[in-house]
């Protein structure tokens, strides 16, 4: 089954499909949501392999990541990284790799669980520097080996650019193209 998914760490408007009921396409507006820090315990590893102990919203959300083969982040950049509400609810999304470590381009990388490749397009908004945005491209490619992104794309946007934005992937989406 093919699902799309858009996870933002802002409200927007008009990114739902005409039929809202399209269980191929899913919105999760992460600032909406009631996500914990990762603790660090290793649970979904040892206690629960592949789910959380922590029992919130980030539950509902990671099974999704590790389901969906086309994928749009939208996140605030801050200091090169993804802004808090991504970064929480990405470091809560470990359950769905394994603690074994593979090889992968020469590098050691977590085995994955269950996880369907994926083309994914990362909206970036506040970047205030060339140098922010360049840190941001080299953590994106580092998430793209460890989270089986076959394809990927970074879209800088101003944040008064971003509901636009997030359209014109979505309905790329429509016709086929990453």
């Amino acid at each position: 089954m093919t699902l799309r998914l858009v996870i933002s760490d802002i409200p927007l408007r008009g990114v739902l499909p005409e039929n809202e009921d399209d269980q191929a396409f899913r919105y999760v507006d992460l600032s909406a949501l009631s996500i914990a820090n990762c603790t660090g315990c290793f649970g979904c590893w040892v206690k629960t392999p592949g789910k959380c102990v922590i029992r919130d919203d980030a539950t509902k959300v990671y099974p999704l990541i590790a389901q969906s083969d086309r994928l749009i982040y939208v996140s605030r950049i801050c200091y090169g990284s993804y802004d808090t509400v991504m970064k929480t609810m990405l470091e809560r999304a470990i359950p769905i790799q394994q603690a074994f470590i593979r090889l992968y381009q020469g590098e050691t990388h977590h085995e994955q669980r269950d996880v369907v490749e994926k083309d994914a397009v990362v909206i970036a908004y506040g970047a205030d520097s060339e140098e922010e945005q360049e840190v941001f491209r080299r953590l994106v490619e580092r998430n793209a080996r460890n989270m089986l992104w076959k394809n990927w794309a970074i879209r800088f946007v101003r944040r008064d650019q971003v509901e636009e934005q997030v359209m014109k992937e979505v309905q790329a989406w429509k016709n086929c193209s990453l």
